[in-house]
């Protein structure tokens, strides 16, 4: 049995076209979403409007929630890349290197509209229960996935040893945080907002941990 290649530009092709569609979706379950509402939007609506099939968005996505958080799980897929390719330094805190890895992943989001569908997305979870227990599995996926990264690339101690993945659900904490402070400024605030809220977030991380207070007259 003999077999045809595919020539490389018809792959390049086909790959582009894909990434098109992803694209136009993204956008488009954006806007009705925040137009229309997350529960009112049915899949049909959003099908119609990028003119696609169902077969094709689940080709893509795996539900309405996937696609109204795809901006977010981008950032997210870059800081588990930049935990892959960074080189450790010896004796370097493991909280600053995973902080550096989620700043440069958000440089790293260079798309126009990522900052607005990332804001998009952030506000709609605010009020949507469906599309916020999606946000916190993400979360929690990606601090396992970036567990077993830093588990293979650092010495870390035992699987007993509570200390790195404390480190990834502070990192964790100190994103949403930043997120809902960012998503709140008035206007259109930038990737630049974003990041400066997030410097802000990990500045605060030594404080809580001798957070002291007295009881309310």
């Amino acid at each position: 049995m003999t077999t045809t290649a595919v020539p490389a530009d018809h792959l390049r092709l086909r790959e582009r076209k894909k990434l098109r569609t992803r694209r136009a979706l993204v956008d488009a379950a954006l806007e009705l979403f925040t137009e229309r509402g997350f529960e009112a939007t049915t899949l049909d609506d959003l099908c119609a409007a990028v003119e696609v099939s169902k077969r094709t968005f689940f080709r893509n996505f795996a539900g309405k929630e996937d696609v109204a958080l795809t901006p977010a799980q981008d950032m997210w897929a870059a800081f588990l890349d930049e935990l892959e390719r960074r080189e450790p330094d010896a004796g370097r805190p493991v909280m600053e290197m995973v902080q550096d890895c989620l700043l440069a992943a958000v440089g790293r989001m260079t798309a126009g509209d990522w900052a607005r569908q990332v804001r998009l997305g952030e506000l709609l979870a605010a009020r949507t229960p469906s599309m916020g227990a999606y946000g916190l599995h993400l979360c929690d996926r990606t601090t396992r996935e970036a567990l077993a990264i830093l588990r293979r690339r650092l010495d870390l101690g035992g699987v007993d040893d509570l200390r790195a993945r404390l480190v990834l659900d502070l990192l964790v904490a100190a994103w949403r945080g930043a997120l809902k402070s960012w998503a709140s400024l008035p206007g259109e605030p930038a990737s630049g907002d974003l990041t400066a809220c997030l410097r802000a977030a990990f500045a605060a991380i030594p404080g809580c941990l001798t957070l002291t207070a007295a009881p309310k007259a």
